[in-house]
């Protein structure tokens, strides 16, 4: 029954998600009629760009943090141990901790040229950035400061998001100014957007996944089966029509 709720919840916000775009356009045209004045139709289009991504914060917050996992399987005999665990738990380490930083670097940089564009935005150079990689490995090893850095994510997915609403609406261009410019080969910064926190809840999973419980300090991780897969899929085919949001919308 819970099953059932669950993907009846899902289905009734990937239809929304689908409608939506076509609601907003309606309300463009008629912001567009005056777009002198302030209008109803001109606060309901703003607005309407915190729907989905507060859609996608709430899903992940809920769908996609709090990972539970079959602890009976660490009898198992397929294990992951010694040196392939060392590699497989430092690469996702590092892997995670430099996606966040870049990350939120990114929403630094956005509103430092947004508000403040007298002041010139600093680059990340390899001792800071290691510095910076170094402190988010120590806090995604426990979990409370784990859960905190997801909150951290998601506010920043939504706060890009809406810079970005700013921008498409004032028909603001992006430049080499921006750190997030270096990504500019998409042709779509919501979409660099929305992979930036893609690529961020697969390793999260994955991370999550590997230092679960006492996972790290017995050193011992099993390997995934099959049922370990279902998130990855959710991961994709919730994310999968989040693109197609923003797909309709451009």
């Amino acid at each position: 029954m819970i099953i059932k709720n669950n993907t009846t919840k899902l289905l009734a916000t990937l239809s929304f998600l689908l409608i939506l775009p076509f609601v907003q356009k309606q309300w463009f045209n008629l912001y567009s009629l005056n777009i002198k004045d302030i209008s109803f139709y001109s606060i309901l289009y703003y607005l309407s760009g915190a729907i989905c991504p507060s859609l996608v914060c709430f899903n992940s917050l809920k769908n996609y943090t709090y990972y539970n996992f079959d602890t009976d399987k660490i009898h198992s005999i397929k294990i992951i141990k010694g040196k392939r665990l060392l590699f497989l738990v430092a690469v996702n380490l590092i892997f995670l901790s430099f996606l966040i930083t870049d990350y939120i670097y990114i929403n630094f940089d956005l509103i430092l040229n947004l508000f403040l564009e007298e002041i010139n935005v600093p680059k990340l150079d390899i001792p800071q950035i290691s510095f910076f990689i170094y402190l988010i490995s120590i806090l995604l090893i426990f979990k409370k400061s784990r859960f905190l850095l997801k909150k951290i994510i998601l506010v920043n997915f939504i706060l890009i998001s809406l810079y970005l609403w700013h921008f498409q609406i004032n028909n603001l261009s992006v430049d080499d100014q921006f750190h997030i410019y270096r990504y500019f080969g998409l042709n779509d910064l919501n979409l660099i957007n929305l992979f930036f926190l893609v690529a961020i809840e697969i390793s999260f999973y994955t991370w999550s996944f590997i230092s679960y419980k006492t996972n790290l300090s017995d050193w011992i991780v099993p390997k995934p089966q099959k049922v370990d897969i279902i998130p990855f899929l959710n991961i994709f085919i919730f994310y999968f029509f989040i693109i197609i949001y923003y797909s309709i919308l451009t």
